[in-house]
């Protein structure tokens, strides 16, 4: 509920961009305050109450909300450390409460989560890039794309050729590896969460698989799972 209220403030309505950006510091000047002991309302007391009473770190919190900002502010990232960076404040501390609600907390297992929450956001960059251009929000790193050839206007005008098709190669099989990594973790977790990560990571993967068989043209077309997947 706290993610999804900071992404509608971030994301939704035709608000200006300043709008948006004050209503975010607003939204975590109130965090601020409840953890502190002073309640706007009912939701931020039961906030509270759940990050005490499993020892979960407030930094993960303040950290997704800097995402949120970074989405308001930020269109474009010139390299994949600066995407990199974005996805260890919006994707990964998601997984590091995750893992705090089981009481995991050792460097190896936060690593791992980490691989798989950044392979999940970087999968959701490549599903929704016909979605995020109509936003103005481009995810791929700006010297990736023009390493591989390919026009900036491609992407508003959704013209596909071999030249995207290998930036976009490049992307997922890089995205893969990072699956991979994250796959370590399974084996540290308890059973049921084990084998809801794992259906997660298979979520994401197929996902990965689907935009192969499209010839990676998600410019067009935006792959889904179906029942059938499920």
């Amino acid at each position: 509920q706290f993610a999804r209220q900071a992404d509608d403030i971030a994301d939704e309505g035709d608000e200006s961009v300043e709008c948006r950006m004050k209503n975010l510091e607003l939204f975590e000047n109130t965090f601020s305050k409840s953890l502190e002991g002073k309640f706007q309302n009912d939701f931020w007391f039961a906030l509270y109450n759940t990050i005490h009473e499993f020892n979960l770190t407030p930094k993960y919190f303040f950290d997704l909300l800097g995402a949120f900002k970074q989405d308001i502010s930020k269109t474009r990232y010139h390299s994949f450390n600066e995407v990199l960076n974005y996805c260890e404040r919006s994707a990964n501390p998601v997984g590091r409460i995750v893992l705090e609600f089981f009481d995991i907390r050792d460097d190896d297992s936060k690593r791992y989560s980490d691989a798989i929450c950044t392979a999940l956001q970087l999968t959701n960059f490549y599903q929704d890039v016909s979605i995020d251009i109509i936003k103005d929000r481009i995810y791929i790193p700006l010297n990736e794309i023009e390493r591989f050839g390919v026009k900036l206007n491609q992407f508003e005008l959704k013209q596909n050729n071999t030249n995207f098709e290998q930036l976009l190669k490049f992307q997922v099989d890089r995205t893969k590896d990072y699956f991979s990594i994250g796959r370590n973790l399974f084996l540290r977790l308890p059973g049921r969460l084990e084998k809801q990560i794992k259906a997660t990571v298979l979520g994401g993967e197929k996902i990965l698989e689907k935009i192969e068989k499209i010839n990676f043209n998600v410019l067009i077309h935006r792959p889904k799972l179906s029942i059938i997947d499920f």
